[in-house]
């Protein structure tokens, strides 16, 4: 299973390209920018990474982004990610990036773009990996500033494959960010919301209804809203399930707990992916791995999972074709 699983071209939808920011990376662009960190050793950093819930994560997640300032950085960044998961399998990954934690650390927004189509070019050269860029918003800051975001980014829009929201969970509904969302829909940008990780199954609904968004990030507390899960399923939306996270910040104890298995028996659109793979223990492999052993999933789950991601994939005709003969091949 180890060796298919490997082989199996897998496409992810839900990775924070800040949070695959390996300790060994951080020290180098510290280094390298002159940044000094609250950590004397690598190993010093992996041991802070016990998370006892999203805010404690976060916490770290932003003192460790410290380190990146400039357009080399965010390259350096982005292809260290893609190496490491196109040695695991991995043919397209969609980053989300968060501008305002740069942009409240002076790094303005042409430096993180700059330096992260730098790397897509080289992924689809050296790698043959396609990329796409989400541009979140933070749920937890005011929405004003996520419109005064959006409208700055107004030289980049055209690539830009989506918008999204992510950050902390509780007490930042969806409905905060209408404006912003619509004006995303003006401009033909698709949309997608994190919600239903911390938050109630009803920070689904509003995501769907109100910021009209195409798939949801995480999403797993939909089980409690009988009602909201065959909506989901009868309209086809999909979920951008993030294992290994989810264990991490303590949504589920333990990767058995987790309603993946109820999910699918539910007959809903799911996707595998690794959310912050430098912080919650692994990437696509480590993720679709610990899948295989908690759940004793066969290759048929697996190739429909995987089938699903590049369905879902904000990816063009002829690329989603190309995905779909290497999934075929794989079988």
């Amino acid at each position: 299973m180890r060796d298919f699983l490997r082989r199996l071209p897998k496409a992810e939808l839900h990775l924070h390209i800040e949070g695959s920011l390996e300790p060994e990376l951080m020290f180098a662009l510290a280094e390298r920018n002159g940044v000094s960190l609250p950590h004397a050793s690598v190993e010093e950093v992996r041991a802070a990474y016990d998370f006892s819930d999203l805010q404690s994560f976060l916490d770290l997640y932003y003192r460790g982004m410290s380190v990146l300032r400039t357009a080399e950085d965010f390259h350096d960044l982005a292809m260290d990610y893609f190496r490491r998961a196109s040695a695991e399998g991995v043919v397209h990954v969609e980053m989300h990036f968060d501008p305002q934690a740069h942009l409240v650390r002076g790094i303005e927004l042409p430096v993180v773009i700059e330096g992260l189509s730098l790397a897509r070019r080289r992924a689809r050269r050296e790698l043959g990996m396609s990329t796409a860029l989400i541009m979140a918003f933070l749920r937890d800051r005011p929405a004003e500033e996520a419109m005064a975001v959006m409208e700055s980014a107004a030289p980049h829009w055209e690539m830009l494959d989506a918008v999204g929201l992510d950050s902390a969970e509780q007490g930042n509904p969806p409905a905060k960010f209408v404006a912003v969302f619509e004006r995303a829909r003006q401009l033909g940008i698709p949309r997608v919301a994190h919600a239903g990780e911390e938050g109630p199954p009803a920070y689904i609904r509003e995501a769907l209804e109100l910021l009209d968004v195409c798939r949801i990030d995480h999403g797993v507390r939909c089980l409690e809203d009988p009602e909201l899960v065959a909506r989901l399923r009868d309209e086809g939306v999909v979920l951008t399930v993030c294992p290994l996270s989810n264990v991490r910040l303590r949504v589920v104890e333990r990767l058995a707990d987790h309603p993946l298995p109820q999910l699918l028996e539910a007959g809903l659109r799911l996707t595998l992916n690794s959310d912050d793979p430098a912080y919650f223990g692994g990437g696509m492999l480590a993720n679709f791995e610990a899948c295989a052993e908690a759940f004793g999933w066969s290759e048929e789950v697996f190739i429909q999972l995987a089938g699903t991601a590049i369905e879902a994939a904000f990816i063009d005709e002829t690329r989603r074709l190309d995905l779909h003969r290497q999934l075929a091949a794989c079988l």
